[in-house]
């Protein structure tokens, strides 16, 4: 796979040209840009192309300003058609000033020449209307890209690397930024570096295609995490590995530190805390406010020890409406009934296992406790 990769990126394939330079480029040789005589001229311009971008796109006054200073347009014709053309696509109108503001520049792209080629592209890969439209919408810049020597080049790469269309398409739905981004300077020497501390193609892959974002960070950033990783002790063949990464990649170190607090405050000690994050690292991505919730039920409600928990942090994940609180009143309607009696309770089993494999041992326990599947059937239907 990575041999595959190093030819490509030999050859350059991914050499990338935007708009937004070439338009650039024009504007320093255009006679507004180096005739003095002309200032007057710009003036007026730059004056309409202010007012088009506060009345026609919804530009605060200040930003319509800052964008003006990249635009070059003296009727509104070339923006007014651009408008009309994602209205065509199927863009709401506040995508398409969503879309303007973060993207100005396309409004000065020809429809038919520059635009349509982009969608058509998109559509031609397997991306349905709705999905263009919603990717397009997250990631506006990337229509600055050229078609030929960029969003073509970067699809086959990612689709050689992944080795499948559908796999390729997921990671395109799930990170509107994996067609716009520069492959060679960060995403290939970061799955090379992987590869180098031991992390098996398989785990790289999965990654990939479900959180493309973890990769699209330099080079550097990437080896500190890693590094940070391992020093904590995570084998890189398993899973939690690349699980790990992308915790610690989806936070700041002040947010870290929150984290750590927000278990501190419930009695887990550092050893502890790191014991869980390696059983189970989604336990670090779980907001304070979620943290404080589950455990102060299981805690101060169901009258668990934190020790426990700490063990089983995968609890930290689970729904508190849709799995903790039903099970647990189920747990209580039967020890009401005296069926947990002289019985060992293995509270992590009961909230960690499958929905069915729960509702058949509720089943056994119909004669012990009556009525005890119908109560958390409709636990689970207030729930929903």
């Amino acid at each position: 796979m990575f041999n595959l990769v190093s030819r490509n990126l030999t050859i350059s394939v991914l050499k990338t040209t935007s708009i937004h330079g070439v338009f650039a480029r024009s504007l320093s040789s255009s006679p507004a840009a180096s005739n003095p005589d002309s200032v007057k001229f710009s003036k007026i311009q730059h004056s309409f192309t202010v007012s088009y971008l506060i009345e026609s796109c919804g530009f605060p006054p200040e930003k319509a300003i800052s964008a003006s200073k990249y635009l070059n347009f003296k009727t509104p014709d070339r923006a007014d058609s651009v408008i009309a053309f994602f209205k065509n696509q199927g863009f709401t109108e506040p995508q398409i000033y969503h879309l303007v503001r973060k993207f100005p520049m396309a409004l000065t792209c020809n429809p038919q020449t520059n635009l349509l080629p982009k969608f058509e592209f998109l559509s031609s890969i397997g991306l349905s209307d709705a999905e263009i439209v919603k990717l397009v919408t997250a990631r506006p810049k990337s229509l600055g890209r050229s078609l030929k020597n960029h969003l073509k080049p970067t699809f086959k790469l990612l689709k050689d690397l992944l080795q499948s269309n559908d796999r390729t398409l997921i990671a395109i739905k799930r990170c509107a930024w994996v067609l716009d981004w520069d492959f060679q300077s960060n995403m290939v020497p970061n799955m090379e570096y992987l590869r180098d501390v031991g992390v098996p193609g398989s785990k790289m892959l999965y990654v990939l295609t479900y959180q493309p974002r973890d990769f699209l960070v330099s080079n550097e950033q990437f080896k500190m995490v890693v590094e940070e990783i391992v020093e904590m002790g995570f084998d890189p063949l398993k899973t939690n590995f690349m699980l790990a990464i992308h915790a610690l990649r989806s936070m700041t170190k002040p947010t870290w530190e929150k984290k750590i607090e927000a278990y501190e405050k419930w009695g887990w000690s550092k050893n502890e805390i790191m014991a869980a994050f390696r059983t189970d690292p989604w336990c670090m991505m779980k907001s304070e406010e979620k943290i404080d919730k589950v455990m102060d039920f299981l805690v101060n409600e169901m009258g668990f020890e934190t020790s426990i928990i700490a063990k089983n942090s995968v609890l930290l994940s689970l729904s508190m409406d849709k799995r903790i609180i039903p099970r647990c009143s189920a747990y209580r309607y039967m020890l009401d009934n005296g069926t947990m009696k002289n019985k060992t309770f293995c509270f992590s089993w009961w909230l960690k296992c499958s929905e069915s494999t729960f509702i058949d041992r509720l089943r056994r326990y119909e004669k012990e406790a009556p009525g005890v599947l119908k109560f958390y059937l409709k636990k689970m239907d207030f729930a929903q």
